[in-house]
């Protein structure tokens, strides 16, 4: 005979299970360290409840079970959030506090509302169990949608560490305190945290990237300086003269075990040494050497993080820092740089041509992040041949294919030879269906890529004539605020060549210029101002903005605004007020002269002439009606 368990037994197993396994992870020791503290702590209190219905093993009805499944399923959630809480990049989830925020607050909610499901009158538990559950369920209902309190100092000492190119030690302290990351031990699993989160990201890791890179470096240098042998007692630094530091494990080469002087990423994400990795590629293997895995592509990645990380390790320990073959001069090492790399890239290309959607695909995003990396990655892939085929593939039916190819393109645009390459291969008409056509993710970098291509006044022609400017006025209209800058810029750039202003204008883009003008809190105002600036000084551009009541909007900015769009507000009324006395009359109806005289003396040159030349006008009018 085969004994099951009881389902109510096992459910109430399952719980306090996950109690013990909550209550049992480690301190939180970040910005987050309250939040986690918080959530943990109310979960613990749920113990004696699961305790005690375990030992009674009574049969649940139908309604408490439902919500004992779904207090299951919270607290699972609650568990998967800590741990990644515990084990995350701290930088990251300082710069994404309020995301984090959200996350546990989405917790809290989910656990209240199971709560909420379970009838604790009709349970069979003691007065002291029952009284305690009904204490937490009030906690996790007050807790639920009240923000945790900011720290002020914090989101001071950010926002001057990320401005500032060097901000003041004190100010990297109280971060480097408040994130804890105080020893190079601590800088060495950021490393690895952040890492992971790139490997998580897809290789892509957005825009955070940068700010975090800049930031951990930072504090690392901080580390350095003020604290090198944070790691150690008083007994083992005076060990440590004595005899050889031990190398950590991850700054090994897993196929050396040497020292690694010039650490690079494969697709599954470990690290090795270069020339290693290379010789173990080169002798036909298909696999990573540490886990067997089969590598996706061949592409190595430089891993910048653990490089810095060596350095400091090296010098904190008073080793000499390796140096990398034929480092001598920096014309061999960007020749090095590049065999390496043109390895790797002919071998994308291959995938390019030749392979299966998912090939092309993975191929497209790999060089989409080596065209971002640096010059020479830019020049390389060029010369290999990818242009024409990147272009090929912004015409792909697979949506992230199309956005990794646009991107690429965007990246390689960068370079000014580039550019010639890339619109002699036919893009601009594939780059505006894209525009057209497009995920949102592609129009916005294809956006991108018309402005950057446009830096090249023949260019403006081409793009304006292939039907870019309606669709970027579509983007202006329905697109992300990114994507919204985007078309911004690129419809300004085109709009310097005269024939686009008219093809700016016929398409509609002065409605929904003014409505971004008039939306202050839309982030959208100077931009609006300087392409509607750039439009005024078009007959048919002056004609159509007259039509839309700008006078007072233009007039509040001309009397409130920053020195930029005051300028290019009084630009715009100049040109509107020499082809059109009523446009001067309204303007004076809404107190011109007082703010005109204030910006001719307080504006930028350009406002103080156009002030100037505005007050010239109304004092020819006033002349008019004296004589008359």
């Amino acid at each position: 005979m085969v004994l099951t368990e009881d389902p109510n037994s096992e459910l109430m197993s399952g719980l306090v299970d996950s109690v013990k396994e909550i209550s049992m992870l480690p301190e939180c020791r970040n910005v987050c360290k309250k939040m986690h503290g918080n959530l943990v702590r109310r979960i613990k209190l749920l113990s004696p409840l699961f305790e005690e219905l375990k030992d009674n093993n009574e049969e649940l009805s139908e309604e408490e079970t439902k919500g004992f499944e779904l207090l299951r399923t919270a607290l699972d959630s609650a568990k998967e959030l800590l741990k990644l809480v515990f084990e995350g990049s701290k930088v990251y989830q300082t710069l994404q506090r309020d995301h984090i925020a959200d996350k546990f607050n989405q917790i809290t909610e989910k656990i209240e509302a199971a709560l909420s499901e379970i009838p604790y009158n009709k349970l069979n538990l003691s007065e002291e169990v029952q009284e305690q559950i009904e204490l937490v369920h009030a906690q996790f209902r007050r807790a639920k949608g009240s923000p945790e309190l900011q720290d002020p100092q914090l989101e001071v000492d950010l926002a001057i560490a990320q401005r500032e190119k060097e901000p003041d030690p004190a100010i990297l302290k109280r971060l480097s305190e408040k994130l804890h990351l105080r020893t190079i031990d601590d800088l060495k699993k950021e490393s690895l945290a952040f890492h992971e989160l790139v490997i998580a990201s897809g290789g892509d890791p957005g825009d955070w990237f940068k700010k975090m890179s800049s930031l951990f470096k930072k504090l690392k240098d901080h580390v350095q300086m003020a604290n090198p042998e944070a790691d150690c007692s008083e007994a083992e630094k005076v060990m440590m003269k004595h005899r050889s530091p031990v190398i950590p494990d991850d700054f090994r080469c897993p196929i050396s075990l040497e020292l690694m002087k010039d650490p690079v990423i494969i697709s599954t994400g470990q690290t090795y040494e270069r020339s290693c990795i290379q010789k173990w590629l080169d002798a036909g293997h298909k696999t990573c050497p540490k886990t067997q895995q089969t590598l996706l592509h061949t592409a190595l990645t430089p891993n910048y993080v653990l490089k810095s990380l060596i350095a400091l390790w090296c010098e904190s320990n008073s080793v000499e820092l390796p140096k990398q073959p034929g480092a001598c001069t920096s014309k061999n090492v960007r020749s090095s740089i590049s065999y390496c790399d043109r390895a790797a890239i002919a071998t994308l290309l291959d995938k390019l041509a030749n392979g299966n959607l998912e090939q092309q695909r993975s191929a497209a995003g790999e060089l989409r992040l080596l065209a971002k990396r640096n010059v020479d990655n830019r020049v390389c892939i060029a010369e290999a041949g990818a242009i024409p085929l990147l272009v090929e593939l912004l015409s792909s039916t697979d949506p992230r294919t199309q956005e990794h190819a646009v991107t690429a393109l965007l990246n390689l645009s960068i370079n000014d030879i580039n550019k010639g390459t890339i619109v002699n291969a036919g893009a601009i008409p594939d780059i505006v269906d894209v525009l057209k056509n497009g995920s949102m993710e592609a129009r916005e970098n294809a956006a991108a890529t018309l402005f950057s291509l446009s830096v090249v006044d023949e260019n403006k022609v081409a793009i304006g004539a292939a039907g870019a400017i309606p669709a970027l006025i579509k983007l202006l209209c329905d697109g992300t605020p990114r994507g919204k800058k985007d078309a911004a810029t690129a419809i300004f750039n085109l709009s310097i060549y005269q024939g686009n202003k008219a093809r700016a204008v016929k398409a509609g883009i002065v409605p929904p210029l003014m409505r971004l003008l008039k939306d202050a809190g839309g982030g959208m105002v100077d931009e609006a101002l300087a392409i509607l600036a750039i439009l005024a000084s078009h007959q048919e551009g002056k004609v159509a903005i007259g039509q839309a009541n700008p006078i007072p909007v233009l007039m509040e900015v001309i009397s409130t605004g920053y020195p930029r769009n005051r300028e290019n507000a009084a630009a715009i009324l100049w040109s509107l007020c020499t082809v059109d006395s009523q446009q001067l009359k309204l303007a004076r109806q809404f107190g011109a002269e007082e703010a005109l005289k204030e910006l001719s003396e307080s504006g930028t040159d350009r406002a103080k002439r156009k002030a100037g030349s505005i007050l010239e006008l109304l004092q020819g009018v006033d002349a008019i009606v004296t004589q008359s």
